[in-house]
């Protein structure tokens, strides 16, 4: 008797079979609208389980489907396959219009992170406006890293995985080169002042919005 309920209790802390772990991942993440990492994941399942490894398994499932499971910074989620992605468009499309300054701030920012601001205006050769910053932040495309060490520890500027996701990336050594964003249409064909990542080019502060709306589509 006593055997039987030895073997009943170390049966309510075994791991389910992989197969149940790939399931109980699946329904995590259809059910998360923010991606999710490997140790929320194993937070929220059964003492033992493996999300890492029914996260692999579930990817590889997933391959060629309509639904694909991807990597976000240290996070996953399921999203629409990209070259499904015409069939989602809103007959309405609502544009998130940034100015130029905005603009080239994200990309200095992108390619260059961590960076201060002080780094940034020296890429850009112009100042960086407050209300920039904000907008950026407040879209939770930025966020502010680690202090840098060096004199008055100034802030630095980190993308977000929100960034990362509304761009289908996992990582942002994943960003397009200066050849890609042409091709996309999102620089002009003039040669890059300075030293600006990738030739993206310096407007002034002062610009006005401009329509990105190929590349801030929500």
């Amino acid at each position: 008797m006593a055997e039987e309920l030895e073997e009943t209790e170390d049966s309510l802390f075994e791991a389910p079979v992989m197969a149940e772990q790939e399931r109980m991942v699946e329904a995590i993440l259809f059910a998360s609208a923010e991606p999710v990492s490997v140790a929320e994941l194993n937070a929220r399942m059964p003492h033992g389980a493996d999300a890492a490894e029914a996260l692999q398994l579930l990817r590889k499932r997933y391959e060629g489907r309509g639904v694909r499971l991807v990597k976000v910074g240290d996070a996953w989620a399921l999203r629409t396959a990209p070259d499904l992605g015409f069939l989602m468009q809103r007959e309405v499309v609502e544009t998130r219009k940034l100015s130029r300054a905005a603009i080239e701030t994200l990309a200095i920012i992108a390619y260059h992170q961590p960076v201060t601001r002080a780094e940034i205006e020296e890429i850009r050769g112009v100042s960086v406006s407050r209300g920039t910053v904000d907008q950026l932040l407040e879209m939770d495309w930025i966020r502010f890293g680690r202090r840098k060490m060096s004199p008055g520890r100034p802030v630095t500027f980190v993308v977000t995985e929100e960034f990362l996701d509304h761009f289908g990336l996992e990582s942002a050594r994943d960003l397009p080169g200066l050849k890609e964003l042409r091709a996309a249409g999102l620089l002009e064909n003039r040669p890059p002042p300075g030293n600006l990542p990738d030739g993206v080019g310096v407007p002034d502060e002062d610009d006005g919005p401009e329509d990105q709306s190929e590349m801030f589509e929500e």
